[in-house]
């Protein structure tokens, strides 16, 4: 279900939604497999820290950041990801429930103009088995900055799938009735040519 505290947030702020319920799910990737969605449809919320500063990043899951590109644009020297140990500890929620609004995590929230895209996206529910579907524009109107583009394509790697060969099988009987009729056409050349 759910949490309380974010129903309570989305409808205190008009905001339309649409609860999308489903199996349990830690990456947008995974999201976007179980919800049947495109990448480009889901939006994954990242935790940044950029110098001594924490700043939460929204891109769309078929993209990764440019850290180069957001550098310049935060004017640090250096941005990273935060582990997935410290997210517990500084946002105090579970990997993966990052919640895309400036109210709840009181730190900057940056929207990559790719998203912009889309009139409609989904988003985390602040839980691993539900998701929220929500215009872009509440977003933006909840605080979330749309700078600039500070995310690229992401290339995901194919993975191959060895198939196992299938083996002809010869059975010993279906061996052993070839060789059978073989010696018994032989038998018959040999009676035919004697007479």
């Amino acid at each position: 279900m759910l949490p309380k505290r974010i129903t309570n947030f989305l409808e205190k702020h008009n905001v339309n939604y649409e609860i999308l319920e489903h199996k349990t799910v830690y990456t947008a990737f995974d999201a976007a497999q179980t919800l049947g969605k495109k990448l480009s449809e889901i939006a994954k919320t990242l935790a940044v820290k950029a110098d001594r500063k924490y700043f939460l990043l929204v891109i769309p899951a078929d993209r990764k950041v440019d850290f180069e590109k957001l550098e310049r644009l935060l004017k640090v020297k250096k941005a990273k990801i935060v582990k997935e140990i410290d997210i517990k500890k500084i946002f105090k929620v579970n990997p993966g429930t990052l919640i895309p609004f400036v109210a709840f995590h009181k730190i900057p929230v940056y929207l990559d103009k790719t998203l912009l895209k889309n009139r409609i996206v989904i988003v985390s529910g602040g839980s691993h088995t539900e998701s929220v579907k929500l215009k872009v524009n509440d977003l933006l109107e909840q605080g979330a900055e749309a700078i600039t583009t500070f995310s690229k394509k992401h290339k995901f790697k194919k993975i191959k799938v060895n198939k196992p060969k299938a083996k002809k099988k010869t059975t010993a009987k279906k061996a052993d009735v070839k060789k059978k009729i073989s010696v018994n056409k032989k038998s018959a050349k040999k009676r035919k040519n004697k007479h």
